[in-house]
């Protein structure tokens, strides 16, 4: 099994990204998130692998992929689609720098998920306050 890493490029919280799925998910079934690449790693993406989500400059989230297809945008250039599970699972947040496309992630180096009681103690805090305090290591 392997994970992949990638920016929600432009996404501002994870409720944001949660409407934004929604919203694709309604207009285009299945949930999926296009790639130009398709992943050498497919089958061991589809054992059990998730997309890692980075916003706002930290892992945040992930979701299951449930699996790889091959795909068409919008203008009709070929791409990969990875059908993602559409539930959002909450991760120890870890700060990410910024990179282009997509990342392999091991399970050894995924970051753990966390508890809705832990998750609600950031949630109260105002967003910036809550990146710097990761940044810090002292919020999940």
């Amino acid at each position: 099994m392997i994970h992949l890493l990638k920016l929600a490029v432009g996404v501002k919280d994870i409720g944001h990204l949660a409407e934004i799925q929604r919203r694709r998910a309604l207009a285009d079934p299945p949930l999926r998130h296009q790639t130009r690449s398709f992943p050498k790693r497919a089958d061991e993406l589809r054992e059990g692998g998730s997309i890692y989500w980075v916003i706002t400059g930290a892992i945040l989230v992930r979701q299951r992929v449930l699996d790889v297809i091959e795909d068409v945008w919008d203008d009709g250039l070929r791409c990969a689609g990875l059908v993602l599970d559409p539930s959002l699972v909450r991760v120890a947040a870890r700060p990410m720098r910024p990179f282009q496309g997509w990342r392999y992630l091991t399970p050894e180096d995924a970051p753990m998920d966390i508890s809705d009681d832990q998750a609600r103690v950031s949630d109260d805090l105002p967003p910036e306050l809550q990146r710097s305090l990761r940044a810090l290591a002292l919020l999940p």
